[in-house]
């Protein structure tokens, strides 16, 4: 039974159409970060930028670096749509790819990781074995058919982010739309809607969209009777979330996985009007079978757990953001704060309050005026940059936090030296206060 679901061969229209509009997004992401400034911002002007914890030896190249950087993934999409060098550019892009995602978080965004994760997955997918620059010039590679597992590796993977995405919104401020009015507030300007999407009427339609969408949209396109309802809700739903939020080439990413889920006739009448469809019911069973499966239940198991391991550390994950990333949790809480960061000399008792704009860019005051990571971050650099004038210092931090336009509450425990403490990312962290 699990071989023949798993190893059935289908037609490979989906996967090549998929190919060619992730490699065009990916391109125009890669391409639009450099035109719209984003590099400049995130990469280039901070003197240092906030890595994953683990990962501080993974840093912008200096100069122009990463201009060059970026235009390379860029021109790597460009191969991988017209499929030229397909494993070699796909495997290149992921690579490129975690690399930016690692060495900043400052404009963290759950599409990055998801970004992440197909890259990674389409780099063992044979995308490039048919309407391909490959295909053209290696015949022998040339075919119509997949296995079935490609395409409900993907679906599975959709289905794991949308769900976690609706259950996350399953909350108080949330369910009582507060949240959404607050994310609608600086939205007020926008030409034609902006006054739209300060009614509450309108929150609610977002609010009970937003779940019920997430919950139901990957169910509705498996099904055949419900398929193009969802679809026409999707083109919807996602260019709604394009104009409103402004998520770059995500809610276009989201419509292309649609391929995934239509007849290969749709999809060749389309696209593909001269592709001969595969019209046999083959079950090839690969030589890397025990690999596949293993690696597959593996991989999707880790998918499974890992945005429930807040669960397992202490409080509120809304208020100590521990176990957040990586987790769906999209587009459900606004979060602001104070900070102030005063150093000891421990050697004289000598105390002086850090001036944050010395240090960082406007951004990234934001975030380390209210998010613990970066707290404890930046209380690393000041101990090495001081060090390397032969100090040894401690860092308190005195802060406040406001959740989802609440009132402030303190945040950091004003006793406890940051710059000596260590990060654990599955555990609790006895100097963030609780939530009272």
């Amino acid at each position: 039974m699990l071989n023949r679901f798993l190893f059935k061969k289908i037609d490979n229209a989906s996967l090549l159409i998929f190919r060619i509009l992730f490699g065009i997004l990916i391109s125009c992401e890669c391409y639009g970060a450099i035109f719209t400034g984003w590099v400049r911002r995130v990469l280039i002007e901070p003197q240092f930028t906030f890595s994953f914890i683990g990962f501080e030896w993974i840093q912008p190249l200096p100069g122009i670096g990463m201009y060059i950087y970026f235009f390379v993934m860029g021109t790597l999409g460009v191969l991988i749509a017209l499929g030229y060098k397909y494993r070699f550019s796909m495997i290149s892009f992921t690579i490129l790819w975690t690399g930016v995602y690692l060495m900043q978080k400052t404009a963290y965004n759950n599409h990055y990781y998801l970004l992440i994760l197909i890259s990674g997955i389409m780099a063992f997918l044979p995308a490039h074995r048919n309407y391909s620059l490959d295909a053209k010039y290696r015949p022998s590679i040339k075919t119509n058919s997949m296995h079935n597992y490609v395409r409900w590796a993907i679906i599975l993977q959709l289905f794991i982010v949308y769900t976690y995405a609706s259950v996350a919104k399953l909350y108080g401020d949330w369910l009582d739309f507060s949240i959404i009015k607050i994310l609608m507030q600086n939205k007020s300007h926008y030409y034609i809607i902006g006054e739209l999407l300060q009614e509450p009427w309108v929150h609610k339609i977002i609010g009970y969209t937003g779940i019920l969408f997430d919950l139901l949209v990957i169910p509705a396109l498996l099904w055949k009777p419900t398929r193009k309802f969802a679809f026409g809700l999707s083109i919807v739903f996602h260019l709604f979330n394009s104009i409103v939020f402004q998520i770059g080439i995500f809610p276009y990413l989201a419509l292309a996985f649609t391929v995934f889920f239509f007849e290969p006739q749709t999809i060749k009448k389309l696209f593909l009007k001269k592709k001969e469809l595969y019209a046999g019911n083959q079950i090839d069973i690969p030589s890397f079978r025990p690999w596949l499966l293993l690696g597959g239940s593996i991989y999707f198991t880790i998918q499974l757990l890992l945005p429930l391991r807040h669960h397992l550390i202490p409080g509120n994950v809304l208020w100590t953001e521990e176990g957040h990333r990586m987790s769906w949790r999209m587009m459900l809480r606004s979060r602001a704060g104070t900070a102030q960061f005063k150093i000891v000399d421990t050697a004289n008792g000598k105390e002086e309050i850090v001036r944050l704009d010395d240090y960082l860019t406007k951004k990234q005051k934001r975030k380390v005026a209210c998010y613990p990571d970066f707290m404890w971050q930046f209380a690393q650099q000041l101990k090495k940059d001081q060090a390397k004038q032969g100090k040894k210092i401690a860092v308190y931090v005195k802060s406040s936090v406001r959740i989802n336009g609440k009132p402030s509450k303190a945040f950091t425990d004003i006793k406890v030296d940051l710059a000596n403490e260590s990060w654990d990312h599955f555990k609790h962290h006895e100097w963030i206060l609780p939530e009272k």
